[in-house]
């Protein structure tokens, strides 16, 4: 038994002395079934929020209005919710109103029947009051009861439902998905930062490609990120892209990442080429297709997008900073090697490099570029890549410099000398300067 079990089965069998029902409920239920270890343990109770924290003194009410009382034991929190019934949901989120009721009841106005299963905790006795042992054996995901219904109260799980099927390979039965897709609008009633978590926890999982597919197919992907529509059927050059259009390079390169791939690089990779669309043209000189700038309005794009969507600054940065660099690996074994050590010396560069390895991976399968960086950070691994400066803005200043434009362009060309390793000292660095001056 794992300590978070051992924690979780302490708190149900003081519910049960008390006089009072205790079932786990939910995710731990299905996971244990599974094979799976549950992340955390939740208990549905027949007990009250005032008596599950007269039990438990120092119990978080985070939802007491809803039946929910955080307890905590031997260094574990554990969720313990009242048995309820949901009153109507005007707000397509939470209800209006709940009526602590009993575990069948409790059961079926959850959202999906492998998300309905209890257990009791001291004899592992399955409690199954809505058919979700029989899916789980089937690998479907259904809803429970009418999927409108089930959709309709809160909107947030028609990406649950995604997240769900990916997450545990399943598939979605067919009602619940044509009531997905009927009611993909419902997202409209949803914050951004709901939609921006829900959405982030897909792309980071293994199968986030067949993730990104189904939120396409089921029409939710319009109502928040409808961008990404317009990559479908946007055609490119066959001589450097013969896997298709940009929806199916953007997909391939999804698939290619590894397993826990960083949210940043998922999201840039996503976004990469979203400007290949508006930047699209037909040269007929070359007889080709272009996509002129389409790395830099993709960055202004990408940062649009995200603040949309309201994910953090720093998330924002790396990110549209990555799709603004990614075209500029074929340049790399051109570049001087001052240019090449401050692009490498980016706090990104560990992920752009993945990036770049399945944005050719995913078309021309070109390496010659990606095998040139990883030799070049091996040679320039023994230094920092930016050593620490031969001069500094204090010696310009007593060298009679005044803070400013060019201020600044003569502390970039020593730097510059010293990256091509033509200035190795300080003392030599402030005689270049004053020649410079």
């Amino acid at each position: 038994m794992t300590d978070a079990r051992d924690a979780a089965v302490s708190l149900a069998r003081r519910l049960k002395e008390a006089g009072h029902q205790a079932l786990f409920a939910g995710g731990c239920v299905r996971d244990r079934l599974l094979g799976k270890e549950p992340k955390d343990y939740d208990i549905a109770t027949s007990a009250t929020p005032a008596q599950v924290t007269r039990l438990f003194p120092g119990s978080n009410e985070v939802g007491a209005h809803f039946g929910v009382v955080i307890a905590k034991c031997r260094g574990h929190h554990v969720e313990i919710a009242t048995f309820r019934t949901d009153g109507s949901y005007r707000d397509g989120r939470r209800p209006d109103s709940v009526t602590f009721s009993t575990p069948e009841e409790d059961a079926r106005r959850r959202d999906f029947t492998i998300n309905g299963l209890f257990e009791d905790p001291a004899t592992g006795e399955l409690i199954d009051h809505v058919g979700g042992r029989a899916d789980l054996d089937a690998r479907v995901l259904r809803a429970i009861g009418s999927p409108a219904d089930r959709f309709a109260e809160d909107s947030l799980r028609l990406l649950r439902a995604v997240r769900f099927a990916v997450t545990l390979g399943f598939e979605i039965e067919p009602a619940t998905w044509s009531a997905m897709c009927e009611h993909a609008d419902g997202l409209a009633r949803i914050s951004p930062e709901r939609i921006r978590d829900e959405f982030s926890r897909i792309l980071v999982l293994p199968k986030r490609a067949r993730g990104l597919e189904l939120l396409v197919d089921s029409g939710l992907i319009r109502h928040f990120l409808p961008e990404v529509l317009d990559l479908i059927g946007c055609d490119q050059p066959p001589e450097f892209h013969p896997e298709g259009d940009v929806f199916t390079h953007t997909r391939i390169m999804l698939e290619m990442l590894g397993d826990h791939p960083p949210l940043e690089l998922c999201l840039a990779v996503l976004l990469h080429d979203i400007a290949k669309p508006p930047t699209r043209t037909f040269d007929p000189e070359a007889g080709r297709i272009r996509f002129n700038g389409h790395d830099a309005l993709g960055a202004s794009m990408a940062e649009e997008i995200l603040r949309r969507l309201r994910y953090p600054n720093d998330v924002i940065e790396s990110v549209s900073f990555m799709v603004s660099r990614h075209m500029q690996f074929m340049n790399v074994r051109l570049m001087k090697v001052s240019k090449l050590k401050r692009f490498m010396a980016a706090p990104t560069f560990p992920l752009e490099i993945e990036l770049h390895r399945v944005d050719c991976g995913s078309s021309n399968g070109f390496t010659d570029n990606l095998e040139f960086v990883l030799a070049k950070r091996e040679e320039f691994a023994a230094a920092p890549l930016i050593p620490p400066p031969l001069v500094t803005g204090r010696d310009l200043i007593a060298l009679g410099q005044s803070p400013g434009p060019r201020f600044k362009e003569l502390l970039e060309s020593v730097e510059t000398e010293q990256l091509e390793g033509r200035l190795t000292d300080r003392e030599s660095a402030l005689e270049w300067i004053k020649a410079l001056i």
